[in-house]
């Protein structure tokens, strides 16, 4: 990458995108709902079941001016959600400050472990314990999506339970390849627990992107 380019990602006017594509919105609290998604490549937080490992080498994905994200946004929905990777290892205020301004409401998916940069009008907290959320990301989060895998993942969650507000809403939601095992014990446990509620993965039993 040439220094000019370099300096254009650094500043957030370009991004290292790794794809965009109109869809439903297949978990949490908007579920169902159309949305155009902005997946932005780079991540450093290395979940080993993570599904789009592709998007953690940002070197992999072309800087691609805002400009551009822009444009191609505004034709599809007036959602839209920013993912990663990480999405907030990169300066996301240019972003989404150019999005506010086409009239376009904007979410965020993210382990929340960077400083927060951008406008967001719905931030999605998933939270991992091998790089936890900064306190500035759980009191902003407006929905908490905790990821089970394992039977201490309700310990976690309810770890990361504390630190959001009050009006945050509480998902757990089972890691795809272990949801045979883990949906009976979320079941229970949200039965228990009914501040809880369960996330699942609907577009992959929809096989939309």
């Amino acid at each position: 990458m040439d220094k000019t380019t370099q300096e254009q990602v650094d500043a957030g006017i370009m991004l290292p995108l790794m794809e965009a594509f109109y869809t439903l919105q297949g978990e949490g609290y908007y579920k169902g709902s159309a949305a155009y998604f902005i997946r932005i490549g780079g991540c450093d937080v290395g979940c080993h079941w993570c599904d789009v490992k592709e998007s953690w080498d940002a070197e992999k994905h072309p800087p691609t001016a805002i400009d551009t994200i822009v444009r191609e946004a505004k034709k599809y929905s007036d959602t839209i959600v920013i993912t990663g990777g990480e999405p907030l290892m990169w300066d996301m205020t240019p972003l989404t400050t150019a999005l506010k301004e086409a009239g376009l409401k904007i979410h965020i998916e993210t382990s929340g472990a960077y400083a927060i940069t951008g406008h967001w009008d719905w931030f999605c907290l998933s939270p991992k314990k091998n790089k936890l959320p900064t306190q500035e990301a759980a009191a902003r989060a407006d929905e908490l999506k905790v990821i089970i895998y394992n039977k201490d993942d309700f310990r976690f969650a309810e770890e990361q339970a504390k630190r959001v507000g009050k009006d945050c809403v509480l998902y757990l939601q089972p890691e795809w390849s272990r949801r045979e095992e883990m949906m009976p014990l979320m079941v229970d446990y949200v039965l228990a627990n009914p501040q809880w509620k369960v996330s699942l993965q609907t577009h992959k039993y929809l096989n939309i992107p």
